[in-house]
């Protein structure tokens, strides 16, 4: 059984009380137990985290590729600045693993600053918009991948 990885960014462990008009109300708790369904049903094996440190986010990433794990990404902020972040998700597609970057709302439709992705340009693809779905389908693309 395949494994990924579901890393969440900075205030991600806010949802269901941060903005939920923008981000919804399922909390970061609702949201792993989904994701741990949803890969279940894919025949995958899904460990998320998150953090507001992006030195844990690098790490894991670290570890998803000595481990084989392919990743699904949530960079939040450091979405828009973290080259960091952006070199350390650069080592998945080269060990041969996807990463998926995804978003609950729409980044090109908010404010200017988050328009630019400097991960997208190093990822298998981006999901955003569909809210928690966006995760979902992030999980379904991995395992049509594989399969």
């Amino acid at each position: 059984m395949s494994t990924v990885l579901i890393l969440n960014g900075p205030n991600l462990g806010r949802l269901g009380s941060r903005e939920p008009e923008k981000y919804g109300t399922t909390t970061h708790d609702d949201l792993v137990a989904e994701a741990m369904q949803w890969g279940s049903d894919l025949g995958l094996e899904v460990v998320v985290r998150q953090s507001d440190s992006e030195t844990d986010l690098v790490h894991w990433l670290h570890e998803a590729v000595d481990s084989e794990w392919h990743v699904v990404i949530n960079p939040a902020a450091f979405t828009h600045y973290s080259y960091a972040l952006r070199d350390a998700c650069a080592l998945l597609p080269s060990a041969g693993l996807s990463i998926v970057e995804v978003h609950l709302t729409n980044p090109a439709t908010r404010e200017e600053f988050r328009h630019t992705s400097v991960i997208s340009g190093v990822a298998t693809g981006t999901i955003a918009g569909f809210g928690v779905d966006s995760y979902r389908l992030a999980l379904e693309a991995i395992s049509a991948r594989l399969h």
